[in-house]
């Protein structure tokens, strides 16, 4: 249940298991995923998967349906938090620096698409002023937590509910891999895993934004 391969049932399911714990005790590690160790930062899925089927309310506090804006779009998808230490601003930052090597238009083209795992605390200004210093051009989502906890769970992305400890501390957990869809299909393709760094993302983004394997 700790390793993750590259065939597709064991990968999904690796990834409703493989979840990242942010905001814990700070004398250990704040990440810790089941799914790290995959062989490939970057992964294609044997079987494509459906995109999550959401509509929430973005930065602008305006109702955003998921489907309906990205349809026909390249489109990356992060369940994360804005108050997460370490695991989501890295991966943020990873796939900002990647988009901006891509020309203009497949940078308008492109949608990339961060969903908060912890609704409570991101309201639509926390994720505006939180995405405005990483590419302004995302997009942040928040809503009720069940709703977005089920439109994780039908990709195989696990979230749990944000629990604060004695000490003031809030643990939230989540799934750390970035689905990556397809424009032709509007599936899930590929997966980034955690381990994935901003070149992995700048090879991988030219062949993805035109739906083609990395």
């Amino acid at each position: 249940m700790r390793r993750t391969t590259l065939l597709a049932s064991a990968l999904t399911a690796a990834a409703a298991l493989s979840l990242t714990a942010c905001g814990g005790d700070e004398s250990k590690p704040a990440a810790e995923v089941s799914g790290g160790t995959a062989t490939k930062s970057i992964v294609t899925l044997d079987s494509p998967l459906a995109k999550p089927d959401l509509v929430l309310t973005d930065t602008h506090g305006a109702k955003y349906d998921l489907l309906e804006k990205t349809k026909g779009h390249p489109t990356l998808i992060y369940f994360g938090y804005t108050n997460c230490p370490d695991v989501c601003p890295l991966t943020m930052a990873n796939i900002a620096v990647a988009v901006k090597q891509l020309p203009k238009a497949e940078q308008k083209d492109l949608r990339v698409v961060f969903v908060t795992s912890d609704p409570e605390r991101d309201t639509p200004a926390a994720l505006k002023k939180w995405l405005g210093g990483i590419n302004k051009d995302f997009v942040g989502l928040t809503g009720k937590f069940d709703t977005i906890q089920a439109g994780a769970r039908s990709a195989n992305i696990g979230i749990e509910k944000p629990v604060k400890k004695k000490n003031g501390d809030v643990v939230s957990t989540h799934g750390a891999q970035v689905l990556l869809t397809s424009p032709k299909d509007d599936k899930i393709h590929w997966m980034g895993m955690q381990d994935a760094t901003s070149d992995n993302y700048t090879k991988a983004l030219p062949k993805i934004v035109k739906g083609q394997n990395p």
